[in-house]
């Protein structure tokens, strides 16, 4: 059932803020915020994993490892092939270094957000994802001299709050 759009009503929205926020929020505090009782979160909680919709996973705060290396790589394919795009979004999604790639519009084909040990570290990946594999005509690299924003939030719905203000002048 997995990447099936699942039907998401207010409690929905607002409960998916609060996880992407602090995902170790206990339920009755969860329950509290929305208000649902705890077993009504645990079960809407199990349903969003069932339909793939939450993973939990760890983010840690990049300013606790000074010596990464932070990369935003701009990449155009060599052609414009489903075989060598397919090849090109494997090797990025198998890498450990990729954060995020985008495909993109404009003269780009894609965006690479990548992490590195050193930039030496970095320029080795580099060799590994963009020049070995040969279907890669040309990248552009922008080292990233401080983070300004790290987040993983994504827009679950209008709020409220939001609506409101949106619908004009009271």
């Amino acid at each position: 059932m997995a990447n099936r759009v699942l039907p998401l009503d207010d409690f929905d929205h607002r409960l998916l803020g609060l996880l992407q926020r602090d995902a170790s929020a206990t339920l009755a505090t969860l329950g509290d915020a929305i208000g649902l009782s705890p077993s009504a979160v645990q079960r809407r909680i199990a349903r969003y994993r069932r339909h793939g919709l939450l993973r939990q996973v760890a983010v840690l705060d990049p300013a606790a490892f000074p010596a990464t290396t932070l990369a935003a790589v701009l990449v155009t394919m060599e052609r414009d092939t489903l075989r060598l795009h397919t090849a090109f979004r494997a090797r990025m999604r198998a890498a450990p270094e990729v954060q995020q790639c985008y495909a993109i519009a404009g003269e780009w084909d894609y965006l690479v957000l990548l992490a590195a040990g050193s930039v030496t570290h970095y320029r080795q990946v580099a060799e590994r994802l963009f020049v070995d594999e040969g279907n890669v005509k040309r990248y552009e690299t922008r080292m990233v001299f401080d983070v300004v924003k790290h987040g993983l939030e994504l827009p679950t719905g209008a709020s409220p709050r939001r609506r409101a203000r949106r619908s004009g002048p009271a």
